[in-house]
């Protein structure tokens, strides 16, 4: 049986008894708009009522990426012209796809082939089964355009082994697939020639998954990050971005001049938030809790001047010449965080489905 539920955005069937939904935004690396978004949480939706939808499968339809992130460019407008408020808007909804994801009663399998970054993680991390590739590059780079690692990366990275959530989070640091598989990120690694072959199992024997993905894995090669670790554990081990940054400066080696050369380039008020994020978020119970407070961040930081900043520096004029403000981790205070992570109005408030 093969129904066609989606939109020219996302390619969204039932194959035998598995529900396919398809990223289709090729030239933009598959970024999601607020349509997919919708697209998305509606067909999961009608799959949660259908016996005959035993489990859902989520990838791209061609192309380089799986998800390069979300709709920047509808954010970046909306900063600069209306307040917010439309960029609230596709953060209150995409956040509820991410949450509708990592609470979905039948397994879902991501295939991250290619590029996932941002709202790519967002989609693909919540799932039970996470396919890498030799093709894969993960990064949340939030924080080079005065962001933060949003889409549950609060939840994610502050979960993953040692202090290489709080690495990934600063830094925006890329790992492959082998690094996905290593750190946890990914729960199999497959070639991609073997791609095709493990979706067409799955769709006919959705009670198989886990079996089937192993009975295709392969042995990664090694993971790169595990010779850092070590390094990452011992200047990322605060959560003061100073003491992150002291640490750096007093380590010759090149891998730290490296590190600090990459901070500087971030945000520093971002930088700040998403190591508290990050601290928070440990300690939450449930994965609505991080997103409510993912959500009020996201409302504060969006109308900030470093989002706009980024935006035009990295992706719009490609000077790579942000003008942060505040310009220097000291001038981040801790008010001014306070009043980033503070509670929204009642009925402002992020709220699941």
């Amino acid at each position: 049986m093969t129904e066609k539920l989606g939109t020219d955005e996302v390619h969204i069937h039932i194959h035998e008894r598995a529900g396919h939904i398809s990223l289709n935004r090729p030239k933009a690396l598959h970024a999601l708009t607020l349509d997919m978004c919708h697209a998305m949480s509606a067909a999961l939706r009608r799959w949660a009522e259908d016996d005959e939808v035993q489990a859902v499968i989520l990838d791209h339809a061609e192309g380089r990426g799986f998800c390069a992130g979300g709709d920047i460019n509808l954010l970046r407008h909306s900063a600069l012209n209306d307040g917010g408020t439309s960029g609230r808007r596709f953060f209150h909804d995409e956040y509820r796809l991410n949450h509708q994801l990592f609470e979905y009663e039948k397994p879902v399998v991501a295939f991250m082939d290619g590029i996932t970054m941002g709202g790519g993680v967002g989609i693909a991390l919540p799932c039970k089964y996470r396919v890498a590739t030799e093709n894969t590059r993960f990064a949340m780079p939030e924080t080079g355009i005065g962001l933060f690692p949003d889409v549950g990366g609060g939840w994610h990275l502050s979960r993953l082994g040692g202090r290489l959530g709080q690495f990934l989070a600063l830094t925006g640091a890329r790992l492959d697939g082998a690094e996905c598989h290593f750190a946890g990120l990914a729960t199999h690694y497959l070639p991609t020639d073997k791609l095709a072959e493990a979706k067409a199992r799955i769709a006919e024997k959705p009670d198989r998954i886990a079996g089937i993905l192993s009975e295709l894995s392969v042995s990664p090669p090694p993971a790169r990050i595990e010779e850092n670790s070590d390094r990452i554990n011992r200047h990322f081990a605060s959560d003061r971005f100073e003491d992150i940054l002291a640490s750096l400066e007093a380590d010759d080696s090149e891998w730290a001049a490296k590190e600090l050369a990459t901070l500087s380039t971030k945000s520093p008020q971002t930088c700040k938030v998403a190591l508290r994020q990050l601290a928070k978020s440990e300690k939450l119970a449930s994965f609505a809790d991080n997103m409510r407070m993912e959500y009020r961040i996201a409302s504060r930081v969006l109308t900030r001047p470093d989002f706009a900043e980024g935006v035009r520096a990295v992706i719009v004029d490609k000077t790579n010449d942000p003008q942060w403000d505040p310009a220097t981790p000291e001038g981040v205070s801790e008010e001014l965080l306070d009043s980033i992570f503070a509670p929204l109005p009642a009925d402002e408030e992020w709220k699941p489905l």
